[in-house]
């Protein structure tokens, strides 16, 4: 199961390889992502860094697209809307239990 140190670890080796790949220097890229360099080399070892900062760097290596299609929109489908009495979800409810967990008993 992956953690959130791991997934750090990793996002940060893969965009440091990407940034590779592109023949993009730290400095270079930092200036065009508008994050100091040392921001960089820390989000690039994994090291804490802020949402702002990933999707700062992300922008800049042209991976926008990539991030948003990475979670579906979710979109109401058309034959969805045509029915009257649904309407598109605001918010999550947890499933009701039709059984109880205990017996009922008057001594409560």
């Amino acid at each position: 199961m992956a953690t959130s140190h791991s997934l750090k670890n990793e996002i940060g080796k893969r965009m440091a390889k990407f940034r590779l790949s592109r023949n993009i220097t730290q400095a270079a890229l930092a200036q065009e992502a508008g994050v100091g360099l040392r921001t960089l080399r820390r989000f690039e070892t994994g090291q804490a860094s802020t949402l702002d900062t990933f999707l700062r760097i992300a922008i800049a290596l042209g991976l926008a697209d990539d991030l948003l299609n990475a979670f579906p929109s979710h979109d109401i489908w058309p034959i969805e809307r045509s029915d009257a009495r649904r309407r598109e979800r605001k918010r999550a409810r947890p499933s009701k239990s039709t059984v109880p967990d205990e017996p009922w008993s008057w001594n409560d």
